[in-house]
């Protein structure tokens, strides 16, 4: 304090506070270091980020488009995605690059037409930012997208994230939290080198290949491509097949339609029992929108007799014998009534068609858009020691059950007195369950059955798993299907034929997987949630004049005031 004292009493006190000021920035240079005073830690890396930024060995190219003119609000998510990589860049050794570049810049329009074709077809997809300042409106082809770049590979990153029925501010906020996962799964996707194998049960009328005519199941398309970008991909038939979890880390049980023996539910226990982890997508009961178009009438939901419901009770879940209804929910073309002998069609919500939302903070549906369900049934916990259960996906807050025999009906909400028996909310469709399970088995089998097992499993028989695994029980197995129409054939994920919205299926499909046998680190930087501080837009107007005065007057006035004060000292120090 007294060498401060000193510097500014001399003569040439101004010369010491330059030559301080350059060996501050001299030191800043070298020492690169940043303080996060945000309550939500907004600007601080997790501790996965940074361990897989770490272990970069060869270069990362990432090009963002999202750059030109832009709003307000892409602007800021621009800002946003520059920090956050110039953070990457800081943590990855040298070895990730990134830079913001305009793709149509210099091109005409034929040209632009043929770039926007080509980037559609890799995953960046143009956006129209619309603006609206004084009455007026704008609108202007933006890219908010990424390509992460690495050795021979490449993956898009969509910086938009959302729900459905959000403001833009929302939903570009929103955004903004999910660009540390977007871009960590992006590069550990393209990094990693080795991959967990994932199989697909086959022999109870899954929809799967079709070996003897070498032809896919187009309901499943969209799902197969998915797993083979990703794991180590196959189908294995349970009645011949032997499931090891030391090899297979998730088994994926998809809309089942025959009854399963006891030799294949020994074999599903039994690998459960070593550790194994399994997704369980099922309809427990038969109800298809192909089958009510069919009939012209209403028809009954009937049940599958699968035989897995005392299995999945031991295991800590019940999937109800009924159909869950929603007022949230898609919309399908329905004949609302008939003009010059012509069907009049509407599209209308299908209460059998309900959005799902998570009612929980788990970083698998957590930040998540709706999910489309189908005909979904309720489940309900039950208990089982040892077992963590959390709901991952549930209805909205106007819900209602029908219970077997349920009927099935185009025009099932008919009045207001029907809508006022929505009354039930948050309704479990998906449920994750995590612990050490107890075998369906245990204490049921002599010795001789237990040797039995092992012959038909490979293992000794166990009676408790003998390890941790995880399971993730839904009562809709076309979460995870695709529609296939006559027109366009089978569609994405989480689309609807006429409706031009892709709902989140797919994003809860490979997060469920990626918490089953993928780097849960990077999952969870899913569960940062950034904090929305709007300022209120009508003061903003009615004051806008007073806060550019501030804004430019104040600084002025401050420079003024301090260079007085300095001039003042100065005269009374050296007056005569």
């Amino acid at each position: 304090m007294k060498i401060l004292i000193k510097i500014l009493n001399h003569k040439y006190w101004w010369a010491g506070i330059i030559v301080l000021f350059a060996i501050i920035l001299f030191a800043s240079s070298l020492l690169h270091t940043r303080f996060d005073l945000t309550k939500e830690k907004r600007y601080s890396l997790s501790q996965s980020t940074k361990k897989l930024l770490g272990k970069l060995n060869e270069d990362v190219e990432i090009d963002v488009y999202l750059t030109g003119n832009l709003s307000s609000g892409f602007r800021k998510l621009k800002i946003a995605t520059d920090e956050l990589l110039e953070n990457y860049r800081d943590y990855s050794n040298g070895n990730l690059h990134y830079k913001f570049i305009k793709p149509d810049a210099g091109l005409d329009d034929s040209a632009k037409a043929l770039l926007y074709d080509s980037l559609v077809r890799i995953g960046i997809k143009p956006f129209n930012n619309k603006e609206y300042t004084n009455d007026e409106k704008s609108e202007r082809w933006i890219f908010p997208s990424a390509l992460v770049k690495y050795k021979d590979k490449m993956l898009a990153v969509d910086l938009m994230s959302g729900k459905s029925g959000m403001d833009e501010e929302s939903t570009l906020n929103y955004s903004e939290a999910l660009l540390e996962f977007k871009f960590d799964d992006a590069i550990n996707k393209l990094t990693k080198t080795e991959f967990p194998v994932v199989a697909y049960a086959a022999g109870n009328g899954e929809p799967a290949i079709d070996f003897a005519n070498r032809k896919l199941d187009p309901k499943v398309l969209d799902l197969m491509n998915l797993m083979r970008k990703n794991y180590r991909f196959g189908v294995i038939d349970l009645k011949d097949g032997i499931l090891n979890a030391d090899t297979i880390k998730a088994l994926m049980i998809v809309k089942p339609s025959s009854t399963f023996t006891d030799q294949e539910k020994i074999k599903i226990d039994q690998y459960i029992m070593q550790g194994g982890n399994v997704i369980w997508f099922i309809d427990k009961l038969y109800a298809e929108f192909d089958s009510l178009l069919r009939a012209k009438s209403d028809f009954v939901a009937f049940d599958k007799n699968l035989n897995l419901d005392d299995q999945l009770f031991k295991y800590g879940v019940r999937i109800n014998s009924d159909l869950l209804q929603d007022i949230n929910s898609a919309k399908q073309p329905l004949v609302v009534g008939n003009a010059g002998g012509k069907p009049q069609i509407e599209r209308l919500p299908f209460p059998y068609y309900p959005l799902l939302s998570s009612p929980s903070n788990h970083p698998i549906s957590k930040n998540l858009d709706n999910v489309i369900s189908i005909f979904p049934s309720s489940i309900d916990t039950v208990k089982a020691p040892g077992i963590t259960k959390t709901i991952l996906l549930a209805s909205d807050t106007n819900s209602r059950i029908i219970s077997t025999p349920a009927i099935v009906s185009l025009q099932s909400v008919k009045s207001e007195d029907d809508i006022k028996t929505f009354t039930k909310g948050n309704i479990p469709v998906a449920v994750l369950l995590e612990g050490k399970f107890s075998s369906l088995y245990a204490n049921r089998f002599s010795k001789q059955m237990q040797d039995s097992v092992q012959q038909l499993t490979g293992v000794p028989f166990l009676p408790t798993a003998i390890k941790s695994s995880k399971q993730i029980v839904a009562s809709d197995a076309d979460l995870v299907t695709n529609v296939v129409t006559q027109t366009q054939g089978p569609l994405p994920m989480g689309t609807q034929e006429f409706e031009n919205y892709q709902f989140a299926n797919r994003e809860f499909l490979l997060n469920c997987m990626d918490y089953l046998v993928g780097d849960a680190g990077i999952l969870e930087t899913r569960d940062k949630d950034f904090t929305l501080r709007l300022l209120d837009k009508n003061k903003i107007a009615e004051n806008k004049t007073l806060w550019q005065l501030i804004n430019i007057i104040l600084p002025i006035l401050l420079v003024l005031i301090t260079g007085g004060i300095i001039q003042w000292r100065r005269k009374k120090k050296y007056a005569i």
